[in-house]
């Protein structure tokens, strides 16, 4: 008899936390939701394989062999030829800008060394990419004698020189991006529990009968992680300098203003959940939502390139998307936020319209 009475009470109790799960709808949507999308993110915007490389060319020869080598560069699929330059200078600055991963250099005699079977030309790579430095070695040997009509003993070669990165270590790759992964992770999940952890111990009250407007409440919520943010960046990025040997070839001023740009969009999403959800454990679950994009899809595991184009739109959303761009051309390239104004006003109109939105979405008033 008391076997049974148990039995129906486990029953009840499991039949009452169905009830309160169904009730719960953002919980009740992160059961659906997060293996859903792990599904669709391994399954599809994940690809090894890397493809569509944007380089740029610089054809000194200006000659129809010239042509030909380009025509059979896209059919390898490997590289996407998106500029062309008269000079190796140009093509280098679009290099440490961002706007190519790799340029081509083709010499005023291109055709006499085709014809001697000489070296043609030379790759100029972005190393700090080890899977892009690996896919752009691909196009070191081509055989091009049914392109060029050219009959040749052995493929063609280019020189390859890696920049940034020769040594191809992985560290090298690493530690930049993972300012961008830790960052995302722990700002928005300080701020996304700022208003629910208020509502839940009560202070919400006390904020309530106070003068604070919710565009103030909001800054005041957001500038005490600002220093936890550039804390975590100098940890990291100091010990990936003295350990793994990461070099910092940036600007520390250039260094801070783009962190600091990406420390406050973060912040400033996280506020946005902490509006929407009712409890610290939701606003844990949408936090957890938008961190496993943010590590599968901004380019820190995988190469930008090598996602098919609808995920690569949904990367574009993040914040830390755009950093990855701007900490890795800083630190590894040398470059300036200057440099790649979209990631640089991506950040700053998210972080302004995203305050706006938390502030509207917030009530001074207890539901």
């Amino acid at each position: 008899m008391s076997f049974t009475n148990s039995i129906r009470r486990i029953k009840a109790i499991t039949v009452k936390e169905i009830r309160q799960l169904k009730r719960d709808r953002i919980t009740f949507g992160m059961v659906v939701m997060i293996p859903l999308i792990q599904l669709l993110l391994f399954g599809y915007a994940i690809n090894t394989d890397v493809r569509n490389v944007p380089v740029a060319i610089v054809d000194q020869s200006d000659s129809a062999a010239g042509r030909w080598i380009v025509e059979a560069i896209k059919v390898t699929q490997v590289a996407s030829v998106e500029a062309f330059y008269k000079t190796s200078t140009e093509a280098e600055a679009a290099i440490t800008r961002g706007e190519v991963r790799a340029a081509l250099i083709l010499p005023p005699n291109l055709t006499e060394k085709l014809a001697n079977n000489e070296t043609l030309g030379q790759w100029i790579v972005d190393g700090s990419d080890t899977m892009i430095a690996g896919a752009m070695k691909q196009l070191r040997n081509m055989p091009l004698d049914q392109i060029t009509g050219i009959n040749t003993q052995k493929p063609a070669t280019f020189e390859v020189a890696l920049f940034y990165n020769p040594e191809q270590r992985s560290a090298v790759n690493i530690v930049p991006g993972l300012i961008a992964v830790i960052l995302t992770m722990t700002m928005i999940l300080f701020t996304s529990a700022a208003i629910v952890r208020e509502r839940e111990k009560g202070n919400l009250e006390l904020l309530i009968t106070t003068p604070i407007k919710p565009l103030e409440l909001m800054l005041g919520k957001i500038l005490p992680y600002i220093i936890v943010g550039l804390i975590q960046m100098t940890i990291i990025l100091g010990l990936g300098h003295f350990i793994f040997d990461v070099p910092i070839n940036g600007s520390l001023a250039q260094l801070l203003m783009g962190t600091l740009l990406f420390i406050a969009a973060s912040l400033t999403l996280g506020l946005i959940i902490s509006t929407i959800a009712r409890t610290q454990l939701q606003a844990m679950q949408m936090t957890i939502f938008i961190i496993l994009p943010t590590i599968l899809l901004s380019g820190f595991m995988f190469p930008f390139e090598a996602m098919p184009k609808p995920a690569q739109w949904i990367a574009e959303i993040l914040p830390a998307t755009h950093f990855m761009r701007i900490i890795r051309a800083v630190v590894l390239r040398g470059g300036e936020i200057g440099d790649m104004p979209f990631d640089t006003l991506w950040l700053v109109g998210f972080t302004v319209i995203g305050i706006i939105i938390a502030s509207l979405r917030f009530n001074k008033r207890l539901d």
